[in-house]
Order: C-alpha cells, then sequence, then structure tokens
C-alpha cells in the first residue's frame, strides 16, 4: 500500500512538469505541430511533420524541423516571419500529436505489454501506465536499448525500484526511449515453517536475517523450541544443506527453509 501511494505520488509530480519536458522533446518525422501567432489568427496551422523532416507554413513555405525542439522551432518561424512579413512576431507551438514511439514493459507489472510514448516518457511515468508494480515485485528493473539502428548491440540500464519508489528518488529515473525493453524482476522468496503462528512463504529482502523472518511469521508459538531452529538451504540444483541451531542474527537468503521445531520439554 505504502508503495503503490508513493508511485502515485511521483506520477503526480511527473504530470505536473510534463510542459516542461514538452519543450525540450526533440521533434521526429510523424509529428503534428500546432503553431499560433499572436494577433494573427489565420496563420495558425496545423502541420504534419514529413519523411524529409520538414513543414509548411504559410508565407514561408518549407521549414525543417527535425532534430529541433519546440522553443528552437519558434526561434527559427520567428525570425524567419520577422524577415519581412510581420513586427516581432509571437509564435507559439504545441505538440498536438506525438509520433508513434514504443516500449515493452515486462514482469512484474500489473499490466505488462507493448505501450505508446507520448513524448518524453521516463520510466517512473511508463510504470504507472503499466498499472505499477505487483506484490511479487523484486527490488530492480533492467532496461536493454539499442545502441545502433541495425539493434546489433545494446546498452543495460538498471533501476532501484526500493529507491525509487520507497525512497522517493526520482534521480534514479530515467528516460524511456523508442523500442527499449523493460523487464521488473521477480522477488525471491523464502519459507517459514514449524512452530511459528504464520507459516508461509515471504517476500525476500536484502538484509533479511533469521530474527526478521520469524517476526514476519508471526512469531514463535508456545511450542517452539527457540535455540533448535535450523535452515535448509540449496546448494544446487539437487543439493541441500542443513544449518542446525542457528543464530537469530544468522543471514537468510532466497529460496531457505526455516524450521521452528516443537520443544519437548
Amino acid at each position: 500500500m505504502k508503495k503503490r501511494m508513493v508511485l502515485i505520488a511521483l506520477a503526480y509530480i511527473f504530470l505536473l512538469v510534463i510542459p516542461v519536458f514538452s519543450q525540450d522533446y526533440i521533434i521526429g518525422e510523424g509529428d503534428v505541430l500546432k503553431i499560433t501567432i499572436y494577433d494573427h489568427e489565420d496563420l495558425t496551422t496545423i502541420a504534419r511533420v514529413s519523411g524529409d523532416g520538414v513543414i509548411i507554413f504559410p508565407l514561408i513555405g518549407q521549414i525543417q524541423v527535425k532534430g529541433l525542439t519546440l522553443t528552437q522551432i519558434s526561434e527559427k518561424i520567428a525570425s524567419l516571419l520577422a524577415d519581412g512579413y510581420i513586427i516581432n512576431p509571437q509564435v507559439n507551438i504545441f505538440i498536438q500529436e506525438f509520433r508513434s514511439k514504443k516500449a515493452f514493459i515486462m514482469g512484474e507489472v500489473t499490466k505488462p505489454g507493448l505501450y505508446v510514448l507520448p513524448g518524453q516518457t521516463t520510466f517512473l511515468a511508463l510504470l504507472s501506465e503499466a498499472g505499477g508494480l505487483t506484490k511479487n515485485a523484486g527490488d530492480r528493473a533492467i532496461v536493454k536499448r539499442k545502441s545502433n539502428s541495425q539493434g546489433q548491440t545494446e546498452n543495460i540500464f538498471y533501476i532501484d525500484l526500493k529507491r525509487l519508489i520507497e525512497k522517493g528518488d526520482t534521480s534514479v529515473d530515467i528516460n524511456i526511449a523508442d523500442g527499449d525493453s523493460i523487464y521488473i524482476t521477480k522477488a525471491g522468496v523464502f519459507y517459514v515453517t514449524g512452530e511459528v503462528k504464520k507459516p508461509d512463504a515471504y517476500k525476500y529482502e536484502d538484509g533479511t536475517t533469521v530474527i526478521k523472518a520469524i517476526t514476519m511469521s508471526g512469531g514463535f508459538t508456545d511450542k517452539a523450541s527457540r535455540s533448535k531452529v535450523k535452515i535448509i538451504r540449496k546448494k544446487g540444483d539437487n543439493e541441500e544443506e542443513v544449518l542446525e541451531k542457528v543464530k537469530m542474527d544468522e543471514p537468510v537468503l532466497p529460496d531457505d527453509v526455516i524450521v521452528v521445531p516443537e520443544s519437548f520439554f
């Protein structure tokens, strides 16, 4: 519940800064721009960026805009209009329709799948769009990104979900690019069985100890032999080792089975 509230709060902050992001958005083929000139409604234009990266604007004709930001395009149009057409033109540009950029998000999210990126989209915004994390989500997201147009090599980024969502540290958030594949890892689990109040499987977190695991499982029952707690630990595909009479500060590992025996005295 805490994670979900923090995620909603961070997503709200993201929505507040979308206008700032849009000014830095790099215009490309397929984007649709709405251009208005203050006090010159007859020049209002809706233009789609062509495959050559140009738009058509009244009085001026073709304007190369591919690779420019909205601010740069506004300044370019203002300069061209000021050259014999309009005195001190005030140009405003809005992105009416973003070109189709997509990214995959998979793994432990509520709605995994392919998502369209509406302009400059952060990982956190995409995670919110995908319904947030499942209860089995781990503490890390893996982002794979093609590093060239042929997709022959790729870069890999890791995002600390605990730091981003629980601690609200947006410095670890990153912008998602067209073609990115994001995978939300599944958390490891450990098991507590025997004389505890809530024997079950529990989500593993770094730093979990035996006493923390016992606490998560509701604590010892009155019949528990507290001095004879043992851990059954996997050593390989078909191997196990048994740690007898473990201390309460013994670290727990994923897939450990913590067994609390009954006391007969």
